[in-house]
Formats: structure tokens, sequence, C-alpha cells
């Protein structure tokens, strides 16, 4: 037989579409052709699938090959289809039977010896080729990554002759199994909210923060420890589900890093230097690929500095916040990216840090502070739920090895029963109620929606401020149990608006 079918997935995005090798063999003059809107390193495969097939010792044809990528409208790239058009050719030439391979996929990127090597983005190829009932053979140093994906059957091989003989019925490859190391939770190593000394209001905020996933601005001078309260969020965060972590891990498996099988279950703490452009942040490329925010996918985004990354960059943030997704448009595909993250941000009152201190000089004039913080846009801001101060301590209370601190894990218990109670309540957190969903399960009291009409008046508030606001002061209230919401639990809410404040007496 001439003809014969490998099935194999490209990569969009964090999907793996399928993609039909069809290999011909024909008389006339020879010749290897690939077609079906084949990228450089696919074309490239010609010769590595003919220097692999002869060191192999398998026969190459002498004929003309034709090798067509169905569908032909969707851009290959990458190496992964050496592995597929190897086997096509030797299927077609009758080396290999070839009614067996309709029960599998391929993929995987071939040495000029045969030696199978990784490709990148298998988590998307597995879960893929799993919902379509077919096994999935891929390279060995694959396997790990493979065998997160529990129900899939994946065989790995390290050589094409591996693959060969398998086919053949000669020996059989082993399946990939999960290592027991990787159902383990991680988040109890992360540092102790008990390190940071003080800062009572920032802890609770902190711990606000978590509950209800609301993100949250520190703004305070220099040392006071924004960042170090920044770093334990991920500490008091509950685990993250399986499903989740397969998410997360198909967003990195297809990332220029790739993913690695330590970080199983581990809740994403992205925090990128404030140089990084918009398309380090979002996204971008050709292929396009995920940006920080879509790898800080259920977990955390830290942006350190927050005046000093980019204007530009800052709001592209502006609809993932929203949406939790990303869609990328070049020319020829446009693909999306989840980016359901948890914002923490921290800046400076001024450019020199010490607006407002009474033990330090600030040397910035008016004009100079309001074009620092100006290079956070109003809008930006809005959709940030909480900004708090953090304020300086004095060194004898810092010294104080005597205070009762809170740990990272008696804050998580709290957390997590905040969190149990929203799903049981509306079946999601409180950052995600809709204006629906907020007049059914975040109804006011009459003292706090007299409360909030007056602040909404004296500071001007936006529609979007005030849902927000509605939504971390019922997120208060389920941390105390209560199931409505009160006058307490809205101040407290309005007291996690500091800037709010601060441009009004501006």
């Amino acid at each position: 037989m001439s003809l014969s079918i490998i099935y194999s997935r490209a990569s969009s995005g964090i999907t793996a579409p399928l993609v039909t090798v069809e290999t011909h063999l024909s008389f006339g003059m020879n010749a290897f052709l690939i077609v079906g809107l084949p990228e450089a390193a696919v074309k490239e495969s010609r010769d590595r699938v003919r220097s692999a097939l002869i060191n192999t010792q398998f026969e190459f044809p002498d004929r003309r090959i034709t090798i067509n990528l169905a569908p032909a409208d969707l851009p290959k790239e990458g190496s992964r289809f050496d592995l597929p058009i190897a086997l096509g050719i030797l299927a077609a030439s009758g080396q290999i039977p070839a009614e067996i391979l309709t029960d599998y996929e391929f993929t995987g990127e071939l040495a000029l010896s045969g030696e199978l090597r990784p490709v990148r983005g298998v988590l998307p190829v597995v879960l893929s080729s799993w919902q379509s009932g077919r096994k999935l053979i891929v390279p060995y140093q694959n396997a790990e990554e493979a065998a997160l994906v529990q129900p899939a059957k994946v065989l790995s091989a390290k050589h094409l002759l591996e693959v060969c003989a398998h086919l053949r019925g000669e020996q059989s490859l082993s399946y990939c199994l999960k290592r027991g190391s990787e159902t383990l939770s991680i988040n109890h190593q992360q540092p102790d909210l008990a390190d940071v000394r003080g800062q009572t209001q920032a802890k609770r905020a902190l711990e606000v923060s978590a509950a209800g996933q609301h993100s949250l601005l520190f703004v305070g001078q220099p040392g006071t420890g924004k960042t170090m309260l920044a770093s334990r969020l991920p500490g008091i965060l509950p685990d993250i589900s399986e499903e989740q972590s397969l998410e997360v891990a198909s967003i990195a498996s297809v990332s220029s890093q790739g993913f690695h099988p330590d970080n199983w279950k581990q809740i994403p703490f992205r925090a990128p230097h404030h140089t990084s452009s918009s398309a380090a942040l979002v996204g971008g490329g050709r292929p396009p690929r995920p940006g920080e925010i879509s790898l800080a996918h259920h977990g955390v985004l830290f942006l350190d500095e927050l005046p000093e990354f980019h204007r530009h960059a800052l709001e592209c943030l502006r609809e993932p916040l929203e949406s939790g997704m990303i869609t990328i448009s070049r020319a020829a595909i446009q693909t999306q990216f989840p980016a359901k993250f948890q914002l923490i941000a921290t800046m400076n009152p001024c450019p020199c840090g010490y607006a407002g201190s009474k033990a330090q000089f600030c040397q910035c004039t008016s004009e100079q502070i309001q074009r620092y913080r100006g290079k956070i846009s109003g809008p930006l801001l809005d959709r940030i739920d909480m900004n708090v101060e953090v304020t300086r301590l004095p060194p004898e209370f810092l010294l104080d090895e005597n205070i009762d601190q809170e740990t990272s894990a008696m804050v998580r218990d709290r957390v997590m029963q905040s969190r149990e109670l929203q799903m049981q309540r509306q079946g999601k957190l409180n950052v995600a109620l809709t204006v629906p969903d907020m007049d059914e399960h975040a109804r006011l009291q009459a003292d706090a929606k007299s409360l909030l009409i007056q602040v909404t008046n004296k500071f001007n508030l936006s529609a979007r401020a005030c849902h927000r606001i509605v939504k971390v002061s019922r997120t208060i209230a389920d941390l105390q149990g209560s199931r409505d919401i009160v006058a307490e639990h809205l101040a407290e809410a309005l007291n996690y608006r500091c800037l709010d404040k601060t441009r009004m007496v501006r």
C-alpha cells in the first residue's frame, strides 16, 4: 500500500487540534514534499527523517514522497511531526503494519540517529488524545509530564526502533506512570506570615484578599514590608484542585519555559520585573505564547513597584482583570489563553518614597507626586479591589521577640472556611459575583447602604468601585460567619481604599 494515515496533534494556545499526517508514495521524479501550511521547523523535518530512517537501517523509499498535514489551513509549527512523518513513510512502504496505526497518536522530534527528543506542549496533546479514545506515544523525556493526566493511556519510547518494534508486536512499550510525590501540596513550604512583625491592618487586608480572591495594592514607604507581605500570600491560599493543576500545567507546557513535573499542584506566583513589556505580561510572539498573566492562572501575579511598569503594559491588564481571559490576535492567527489571576502589587507614595513621613524629608514636588501616581490610570485603579497603606514601625517594636504572631497555617484555615462558605452559598468566590448575584447574596443592611451612599457621594466613587467595595464587604462578613452585611463590614472595606481618600485630598 502506497498510502498511509497517521494521527498527531498541532498546538493552538492550550489546545491541541488533531492533525492527520497523510503519506503517499508515487512514481516520478524523486522528491520529498511536505504540504499543509508547514512552518520552517516542520519543513526541516525532511532532512531529520531521512537521516533517522537511514541510520536505523530502514529503507528510505526511492520514490516521490508527498506528506499532507491536514487540515491544510491550520498552521503547523515545531518538530513534533518528525515521528509521525517517519512512521507514515514506513507504513506506506510496507515496513511496519498500517492497520494498527489508527489506534494511536504520535508526537516527538527525531535525532539523526533515530533517538526521540522531547517536544513542548505535551499536556494539551495528552488531554486531547485521551478525549479521542486513542493511545499516545511520546518521547521518554516527556513521560513524567504526560503521566499527570492519569486516565490517559500514554506510552513512551527512547528510540524510533522501539516504536516500530511495539507496532510490529515484537516488544511492548511501557506506560507513563505518575510519581507519588506529585500529589503532595507544597503550599506549606511557602514563607510564613509569622515572619512579618506587626502590620496588623496589612495582614488583615491580605487575609481578606485571599478569602475572596480580591486584588490588592500595598502603598507605603521603602522598607515597610510591602514585598515581604505580598510574598506570603500563596502560603495562606487553599490548595488548587486537580483540574486547576492541569490547566496551570498545560499553560506552562506550551510556554517558552516549559513545565517541570516538580511544580505539579504548586500555586503559581509570578513576579515579573518592572521593565517587562506588554507582550511579556499578556503574551505574544509568532506563534503566540502565554504571558505572565496566563502563567499566573489560578495563582498570584505580583507587580512590585507598580508605577515603574510601562503605562501601556499596565493598561493591557484591564480586560483580563475583568474577564479572566486574554485574546492575542495576529495577522494569520487568533489565540486565547486563560488568565484568572489574583493581582497583588506594591508602590511608594511618591518617587523618592517618603511622602508623608515624619522621620525623613520628602524631596518631591506636588507635580512630581501627581505625575508619579498618574502612571496608574483611574480605570486600572478602579479594577483593584483594595489599596492599603503600610506604615513604618518603630525599631523597638520590630525587635520585640515576645509579640505573638499568627502563622500562615492559622490564617489559611480561616481563608478555607470562608471560601467553603462562599462556594456553598453561590458556587463561586466573591470576586466573581455579578450584579444579579450581588442582589441575591450581597444585600446591604439599611445602615450599611446609607454609609455607602454617603461615601460614594463624598469621594465621587464610580459604580465599579462601589461594586468592588460591596464584594469585599461580603468577604469580610464571611470571615466573621455573618449572613448579613452590616455597617461594620462595609466600614472595614472602605478602610481598604486609601487612594480614594488621597485623590480627594489633592
